[in-house]
């Protein structure tokens, strides 16, 4: 009854939004999971909803590897040791009519280079940004940074029209992008309406526009789906997928790891066999068949499967050699750990009821502590707990793995839950942080992942995917592992 109720409630929301676009159907209907957080600002993590809407854009987009490729730059090229000259598409004009200039673009990663806070792209990065002519852009760092292209196609530096930029900081993304659609409204945190641009530089849009709802509810969202009240509905949870038809649910692989931290600062995990005890007593197949329902990807690596390239890393001979040094499992018998964890993802709880059981099997005495993630992630970060299991984004905004790596596993890792400081590890990140990007790169990002497993700083559990719902009604919706994209040019209605 209560998910007819709300399947019913989201029918008239997105009857109520606009009357015009309500009886076209050539209009694709979304149900999207979370709210703006920051009025669709693009200097937050809103940002990434004006990227899977297309209303806005960057100098780059990252392909399938990471790599950089062009958008609204055509071309670039590193001038210097610290300076990149990036050449701008030409013809290019935003959604109020005005056109890309060097002039904005250099404006628009101002703001954000300055905003406060910055972008999390940006932290910790200097930026200084001029405009050369009308179709050039030079962007000079502090310090050499190779990833500088990769940084570029961040949403949260997305180039948006000067009629955007408020005043106090403020900046309103309505009407000022130039993408394929055109963000025409929102209200506040239950819908958007967006229209195609036919000033678009590249393919027109397929579709006459999109019409979004943002619906928290897991279970409102599916039923959405079922009843052919939304198109395309994000995140559809683990146990509303079998009352779907299965021909409209996609899973794709999420760049994040389900993983559990082990203390190797104080407690019983400061002893190299004691961790490797617990390495060995987790069994991953179990986890991902019972509490995800098989819909996970086993763990063999803190990358997982939407990295493409990491599998074929770990065969290599060096990888498994590093490995071949981990540290022989001691017996364990009445070994006392807290296990962390919190309520906010629902799975994580089931998680740690399934190694509980997992690690007193092996002779461990578990005591869990649950509770949201804002009241224990302190905790977590301070070493509190002897274990900590956290479902972690393992590529950033760069869509490199380095700066994960770095933040959890290094001395100075500002997300280091693990406590871990080991000299060797810092200076393989140290090493694929300085190389330019390309296959050395991953190769010494597969290094430094061999020796941080070797350590047994922490235990990989899955992979975890996100659920896509896709009606029959719509085509070529995308489905990418980074979240970045959902609509293109391309998405339309089926013939």
């Amino acid at each position: 009854m209560l998910a007819s109720t709300l399947a019913l409630a989201l029918s008239g929301c997105f009857a109520a939004g606009d009357a015009g676009a309500a009886a076209d159907d050539t209009r694709i209907k979304v149900a999207m999971m979370q709210p703006p957080r920051s009025g669709l600002t693009p200097l937050s993590d809103d940002a990434f909803k004006l990227s899977r809407w297309q209303a806005a854009e960057t100098l780059v987009v990252l392909d399938e590897v990471g790599e950089a490729q062009p958008a609204l730059a055509t071309a670039w090229e590193q001038t210097g040791e610290r300076t990149w000259t990036f050449e701008l598409r030409q013809g290019v004009e935003f959604h109020d009519g005005t056109a890309l200039t060097a002039k904005q673009v250099a404006a628009s990663l101002e703001t954000a280079a300055n905003a406060s806070p910055k972008p999390r792209i940006l932290d910790g990065v200097e930026l200084g940004i001029k405009a050369e002519g009308a179709n050039t852009v030079v962007v000079t760092t502090e310090v050499a940074d190779p990833l500088l292209p990769q940084r570029l196609s961040s949403p949260q530096l997305s180039i948006l029209a000067a009629s955007a930029y408020k005043s106090g900081g403020v900046v309103v993304p309505t009407g000022a992008g130039t993408g394929p659609y055109v963000l025409s409204s929102f209200d506040g945190t239950s819908s958007a309406t967006l229209d195609r641009f036919d000033g678009y530089w590249g393919e027109p849009a397929a579709a006459a526009g999109v019409d979004v709802q943002f619906v928290p509810d897991g279970t409102a969202r599916a039923a959405a789906l079922r009843t052919g009240n939304a198109d395309i509905v994000e995140t559809i949870p683990v146990g509303q997928v079998a009352q779907i038809d299965p021909a409209l649910v996609h899973e794709v692989p999420m760049p994040r790891t389900n993983t559990l931290y082990l203390n190797n600062d104080t407690g019983p995990f400061a002893d190299p066999a004691v961790r490797a005890a617990a390495r060995e007593a987790i069994e991953r197949a179990t986890v991902v068949e019972r509490v995800y329902e098989g819909r996970a990807d086993i763990a063999e690596g803190l990358l997982g499967p939407a990295l493409p390239w990491a599998a074929a890393e770990r065969a290599n001979e060096n990888y498994t050699e590093v490995l071949g040094n981990r540290a022989a499992p001691s017996v364990v018998k009445g070994t006392k750990i807290t296990l962390g964890t919190f309520t906010d993802r629902a799975e994580l709880p089931e998680v740690a009821v399934a190694l509980e059981q997992q690690l007193e099997a092996a002779g461990f005495v578990v005591e869990q502590d649950v509770r949201e993630y804002q009241h224990i992630e302190a905790d977590a970060l301070d070493g509190k707990f002897d274990a900590f299991i956290l479902s972690r984004a393992t590529v950033l905004d760069s869509g490199d793995p380095v700066a994960y790596m770095y933040s959890d596993f290094s001395c100075e890792g500002s997300f280091n839950i693990s406590q871990f400081c080991d000299a060797e590890v810092d200076a393989a990140l140290a090493k694929a942080a300085a190389v330019a990007p390309g296959g050395e790169r991953r190769a010494a990002i597969a290094a430094a992942e061999a020796l941080i497993l070797s350590k047994d700083a922490a235990v990989p559990l899955l992979h975890e995917r996100v659920i896509q719902g896709e009606s029959a009604r719509v085509r070529d919706v995308e489905r990418d592992p980074r979240e970045r994209a959902l609509i293109t040019n391309r998405t339309g209605i089926a013939d």
